[in-house]
C-alpha cells in the first residue's frame, strides 16, 4: 500500500507540473517573436553610406538570429571590381549568419564606382542614380522582376542589409525606399570588411585557396536566361 501511495504521489506532481513546463516552452524567445526586446529604430550616422549608428559590424552579434529578422548580403561571390584597390576584398570571403546572399548589382546598376571593373552585366532593374543615391529613372528589364524582388525582400519583417564596404547596402536601402518598403524596418547594418565579431561564416576553401565554398551560404540565385527580357 506504502508503493501504491508514493506512485500515485509522483504522477500528481507530473501533472501539476506539466502546465508549467508548457508555459515555460511557451515564453522561450527564440519561438515567439512577441517576447523579443525591441530594436532600436533606425539610426543613420550621417557618414556617406548611412551605417546605423546601433546595429552595425561591432554590434549585429547581439542581433542574429532573429525570426523577426530578414537579413540580406548584398555582394557578388567574385566582384569584377577592384576593391583590393581601395584596400577591400573582390571574392565574398566571409558572411554572417543567416544572411542571405543576394547581389545587388544584379538587382540594380550600381552607377559610379571608386574602383575599376565593376559589373555591367545582366540586372533586374535598370536604375538611372542621381545625387545623394536618388533614383531618377527606374525601369524593369524583365517581366518578373518586380515580383522576384518582393519575394526576395519581405514588406512583414524587419530588414537587415550587409556588404563589403557599404555601398552596395546604400543603394539597396534606397530602392527598398523606392517601392513603398517602411523606412523604420529597413537597417544599414555595414561593410563585413568591418566586421568586429566572432560569429562569422568563412567561405574560403583553405587559408591559401582564393576559391569560395558557396555551398556554405544562402544563395538567391537569379537565372537570367529563363527570365523574359523586356525590350525598350
Amino acid at each position: 500500500m506504502r508503493i501504491k501511495r508514493v506512485l500515485l504521489c509522483i504522477m500528481s506532481c507530473a501533472v501539476l507540473c506539466l502546465p508549467l513546463f508548457i508555459t515555460a516552452c511557451d515564453t522561450d524567445d527564440s519561438q515567439n517573436p512577441q517576447e523579443l526586446s525591441a530594436l532600436p529604430p533606425p539610426e543613420p550616422d550621417g557618414g556617406p553610406f548611412g551605417v546605423d549608428v546601433n546595429i552595425n559590424m561591432s554590434t549585429i552579434d547581439n542581433y542574429l538570429n532573429r525570426p523577426d529578422v530578414a537579413y540580406f548580403d548584398m555582394r557578388m561571390f567574385y566582384d569584377p571590381a577592384d576593391f583590393e584597390a581601395i584596400g577591400g576584398i573582390s571574392s565574398l570571403t566571409q558572411t554572417l549568419p543567416g544572411y542571405r546572399i543576394v547581389p545587388f548589382p544584379f538587382i540594380a546598376p550600381v552607377g559610379p564606382m571608386p574602383v575599376e571593373g565593376a559589373y555591367d552585366g545582366e540586372s533586374l532593374f535598370y536604375i538611372e542614380w542621381g545625387e545623394n543615391r536618388e533614383i531618377s529613372v527606374i525601369r524593369q528589364n524583365y517581366e518578373e522582376a518586380q515580383i522576384i524582388f518582393e519575394q526576395i525582400f519581405p514588406k512583414d519583417k524587419t530588414i537587415f542589409l550587409m556588404c563589403g564596404g557599404a555601398g552596395y547596402t546604400s543603394l539597396m536601402r534606397a530602392l527598398l525606399f523606392h517601392f513603398g518598403y517602411d523606412e523604420t524596418m529597413i537597417y544599414h547594418t555595414g561593410g563585413n570588411w568591418y566586421y568586429e565579431g566572432n560569429m562569422g561564416v568563412d567561405l574560403r576553401i583553405s587559408a591559401t585557396d582564393h576559391n569560395i565554398a558557396t555551398w556554405r551560404a544562402n544563395y538567391a540565385f537569379i537565372d537570367f536566361d529563363h527570365l523574359t527580357k523586356i525590350i525598350p
